[in-house]
């Protein structure tokens, strides 16, 4: 997804489009991998001084809700990144700088079979780990 989908996506469920809501997705737009609100708040401060954590929560939970961003828990604390769900697959995410990568293999075809008599209603697979960048470092 990009911003200009994004925004679509806003106005469609009646959103008005802010600046500070456009330079959010310019900011995950352009990030390589999940972010912390710390990271977006730290970005945001550059061009609005009093951006307060109340704002960048609830656009991070709006983004969220409609599908923009997707979330995951990493070192303890929740992070977002754009969400690329143009097709089904997993990531791998650098447990130092939170690069993705992702990967088109996904393990629920066995599980499914194993677990034939259940009614599977979601998943969700990451494999953590050093990207070739950090491993280097």
């Amino acid at each position: 997804m990009n911003t200009h989908e994004a925004i679509q996506i806003l106005k469609e469920k009646g959103y008005k489009m802010t600046g500070k809501r456009k330079d959010i997705l310019n900011f995950f737009e352009a990030s390589d991998g999940y972010r912390t609100a710390k990271d977006l708040i730290e970005h945001m401060e550059i061009s609005y001084k009093n951006i307060s954590f109340d704002t960048i929560y609830r656009n991070l939970h709006l983004y969220y809700e409609m599908g923009i961003l997707e979330k995951t828990v990493l070192n303890g604390e929740k992070q977002f990144r754009i969400s690329c769900a143009q097709h089904h697959h997993h990531h791998f995410i650098c447990n130092h700088c939170g690069r993705t990568k992702e990967i088109d293999v996904c393990p629920m075809d066995e599980v499914a079979n194993t677990l034939s008599n259940y009614a599977i209603e979601g998943h969700k697979f990451e494999i953590y780990g050093l990207c070739p960048l950090c491993q280097s470092a």
